[in-house]
């Protein structure tokens, strides 16, 4: 079988090709014009305005893309290699892998009480589980770091009476699913909307409705699925291969620190920060007392910094005081809290959501009682992990920068906004969303495609009168859901191997759901096309 290029090979192959059509396509300009949406000065086309004008054919400025790429898109690049980095400091100290640990755990202490002996436990766990994992990828992008938690998930779902596939399904099924609908990821639906020229996080309400939705067909899919397993354990076509993990449940299960005490933690640094981090949120309190929060139209006065102070100081004196783990997910939550609290009350975009992320990393390596110097290069190892996507960030916009060159970009937009003007809204929201779907299946990387595709989707949605952020939400649910099948994805190939489940297997377990996922996202799209939702 002919190996597939990888994404930072096939964007260099579609620079070039992107050079071949400014000698093909004629060149042709729109004009365009500044206009004021939601408090955003944005650029649009000029309905009506296209018109032709001389090509200019590009040869040696395919050399230029990379660094042209980069120059536009440098604060999403910059934003992503900060929030990278300080993510890798945070699962440098296991506080997630040590949180879920913690969390089964306590569900499994529950199921031994009289009062819960008569409710069904196990599907509790795995549905709290999934519905954990999904809120991880809706909010932060979970994707990677899910690769950790097979090795205690699948044993975990074995010795419960599941299967591998089950153990795989409630934590990278879920993780994936969330980050399908996610409600606040950085690196799909913030890059996207920075692209796209929207209010970063804007219709989030609608958002939240989607991922409840998806999250809520997952956990149904998987339970139905475990039931008929643990009826009939032979109804699993990984019965034979779970054989191992069979034989290593127990093994596996005190490896991965499954009891309580996998939570406990030595180290007083973690105290410095608590108390640092109160006086600098006392601190802000006392500077804004009052918060305004705005969500689309509608506005409404808060106390949120005070309350949120105080919160965090009655919390996290719980959370300093039982370990390290702990306090690092308290810090991580608080995170996301204030994160919201600063995209609806004060406007923050790319630039501080970065600072925040990156304190977040900061603080929680001081608080596992690394060293500035430690810190410091646990970040970078960060950096290093994510620069490669980064890099196809800046090469995908340079293809971008040679069809601007060669002056053929609004000669494309016109001839698909042409075709397309007869379709209707629906049909050319489903062509949008048709083919991000199937670009995913070739370039996972949710970065890149938004580098690629929103320039062009956006403009487009201008031409054709409908909301960016629908073209955003087709981007979100075209990027998502194929992460879960292609045989391209590092990370479901990674899962995969850890579980000991062959990728064709997992495709024959997994394709009618994923269509069915595909068609589920069609529908949830097409209510913005006739709802006046906030923020679309």
């Amino acid at each position: 079988m002919k190996r597939i290029p990888g994404t930072f090979t096939l964007v260099c192959y579609l620079i070039l090709a992107a050079a071949v059509l400014t000698w093909i396509i004629p060149g042709g300009e729109y004009l365009r014009e500044t206009r004021l949406y939601d408090g955003v000065e944005r650029e649009v086309v000029v309905d009506g305005s296209f018109r032709y004008v001389d090509p200019s054919p590009q040869t040696y400025s395919v050399l230029f893309a990379l660094y042209e790429g980069f120059v536009d898109k440098a604060d999403i690049i910059v934003f992503v290699l900060m929030v990278g980095g300080a993510f890798w400091i945070l699962n440098s100290t296991k506080a997630i892998d040590k949180g879920v640990a913690s969390f089964v755990a306590f569900i499994r202490r529950c199921s031994t009480r009289k009062g819960l002996r008569r409710i069904d436990v196990d599907s509790v766990v795995l549905a709290l589980v999934m519905v954990m994992f999904s809120l991880f990828g809706a909010v932060f992008g979970m994707s990677e770091e899910t690769i950790a938690f097979i090795i205690v998930f699948v044993p975990m779902a074995v010795s419960m009476g599941y299967d591998s596939l089950t153990g795989v399904a409630v934590s990278y099924l879920a993780a994936h699913v969330g980050f399908a609908g996610a409600m606040l990821n950085p690196f799909t639906i913030g890059i996207a909307q920075g692209i796209a020229g929207l209010p970063l996080f804007s219709g989030l309400e609608y958002r939240v409705l989607c991922w409840v939705v998806l999250t809520l067909v997952a956990v149904v899919f998987v339970l139905w699925y475990a039931r008929k397993v643990k009826r009939n354990p032979r109804f699993s076509p990984v019965y034979e291969l779970d054989a191992y993990w069979r034989e290593r449940a127990l093994e596996s299960r005190e490896e991965t620190g499954i009891s309580s005490a996998s939570v406990s933690g030595k180290g007083k640094s973690r105290y410095a920060v608590y108390g640092f981090l109160l006086l600098v949120q006392a601190a802000f309190a006392f500077a804004f007392p009052h918060t305004t929060i705005r969500i689309g139209e509608t506005a409404f006065g808060t106390f949120a910094l005070p309350f949120l102070a105080i919160l965090y100081g009655a919390s996290g004196f719980w959370a300093v005081r039982r370990s390290v783990a702990a306090f690092n997910m308290h810090l991580l939550l608080f995170t996301v809290i204030y994160l919201v609290v600063g995209v609806l009350g004060y406007g923050w975009y790319i630039m501080e959501i970065s600072a925040l992320f990156l304190a977040m990393g900061l603080c929680s390596g001081f608080a596992a009682g690394n060293g500035l110097d430690k810190v410091l290069s646990l970040f970078l190892d960060g950096v290093k992990d994510i620069l490669v996507p980064a890099m196809v960030i800046g090469l995908a916009s340079g293809i971008i920068f040679v069809l601007q060159q060669g002056k053929v970009i609004d000669t494309i937009l016109h001839g698909v906004s042409v075709a397309m003007a007869q379709m209707g809204e629906a049909a050319s929201v489903g062509a949008m969303y048709l083919f991000q779907t199937c670009l995913n299946l070739v370039m996972p990387s949710g970065s890149a495609k938004a580098a690629l595709t929103m320039p062009i989707m956006s403009q487009f949605a201008d031409l054709i009168h409908i909301s960016r952020q629908t073209t955003v939400m087709a981007f979100q649910f075209g990027d998502g859901f194929t992460n879960m099948i292609t045989p391209v994805s590092g990370v479901l190939l990674g899962v995969l191997g850890v579980a000991r489940i062959p990728y064709a297997v997992w495709f024959k377990w997994i394709w009618k759901f994923i269509l069915f996922l595909i068609g589920l996202g069609f529908v949830l799209i097409l209510p913005t096309l006739f709802y006046s939702f906030n923020g679309f």
